[in-house]
């Protein structure tokens, strides 16, 4: 199996946060969903096909792809994995989700038509039709950044296309609810 960094995703919005309840008050930056997570362990991939494209160094995973390291899993139809050769081996350089694509940590989980994972740069994008949930809190935008390296997680609207009306992001958060007496 192919060594890979974890791939999984950061819901580091700290409105998010707040509205789920969670205790920022000693933190600065956003607290990032893949704390902890262990990007040593094992990489596993399932799929209905597999075709390797050495010449180009890529490998196409195709059908029901899923693919799990630790408590993190991604989901999606393709699987696009690029890579270099060398003497010390295979080197994971990019993942490319395309056909929907579900990432889920233990808290959180993300969706979109397209999913970006650079590893050289440590960026995760999502793009299209992105829904960020989180309990009963959801974020909806266009395209969603992760940056591995700060934990900071941006959504935005992305520009007007098709079907698409560009610019806004929106979200639904619950409050705590008070007992009354």
């Amino acid at each position: 199996m192919m060594a890979m960094r974890p791939f999984g995703i950061i819901i580091a919005s700290t409105l998010a946060l707040i509205a789920a309840g969670a205790s920022l008050v000693h933190a600065q930056q956003p607290v990032s969903a893949l704390r902890g997570h262990d990007a040593d362990a094992p990489v596993d991939v399932t799929a209905d096909r597999i075709e390797v494209q050495d010449r180009s160094d890529r490998a196409i995973f195709a059908g029901n792809v899923h693919v799990s390291q630790g408590s993190m899993t991604l989901d999606t139809a393709r699987l696009t994995v690029a890579y270099s050769g060398g003497s010390g081996g295979v080197q994971i350089r990019r993942l490319d989700a395309a056909g929907g694509v579900t990432v889920r940590s233990p808290s959180e989980t993300g969706k979109g038509e397209f999913g970006i994972y650079d590893l050289d740069r440590k960026l995760i994008t999502i793009i299209g039709n992105v829904e960020l949930t989180r309990g009963k809190n959801r974020v909806f935008g266009q395209r969603l950044v992760i940056d591995l390296n700060t934990g900071r997680a941006v959504i935005d609207g992305g520009p007007p296309g098709v079907n698409q009306t560009g610019g806004r992001v929106t979200g639904r958060f619950t409050v705590p609810q008070r007992t009354r007496q």
